[in-house]
């Protein structure tokens, strides 16, 4: 097996995105962050810090993510289940999304 940095992060990744083990990874997280003992230490200037600040904003990152998905699910569900309020209206609030691509 490979290791690598990316590795790690889509393992991350998956166990944040996985509601089973999502709230004990981000509290597993900020453990790890305001503990003392850590891949790099923290007495160490500047390289104490750098494994630190890349989880905490992995986790942001994630997180943040998270949340916007799950407010786009709840404005999507609400979407869907009204009623169009005129005749003519064909609004069937579904969502597509389309990649743009250059034509020339």
């Amino acid at each position: 097996m490979k290791f690598s940095l990316e590795s790690v992060y889509t393992w991350y990744r998956n166990l944040l995105r996985n509601p089973k083990y999502r709230w004990w990874v981000i509290l597993g997280t900020l453990v790890y962050i305001a503990s003392p003992i850590d891949i790099a230490p923290d007495f160490i200037p500047i390289v104490g810090e750098i494994d630190d600040v890349l989880l905490l904003t992995l986790l942001v990152t994630e997180v943040s993510g998270l949340v916007i998905e799950g407010w786009k699910a709840r404005k999507g569900y609400v979407e869907t289940n009204t009623t169009p309020t005129t005749e003519n209206s064909s609004a069937t609030g579904n969502t597509v999304d389309v990649d743009a691509v250059s034509v020339k």
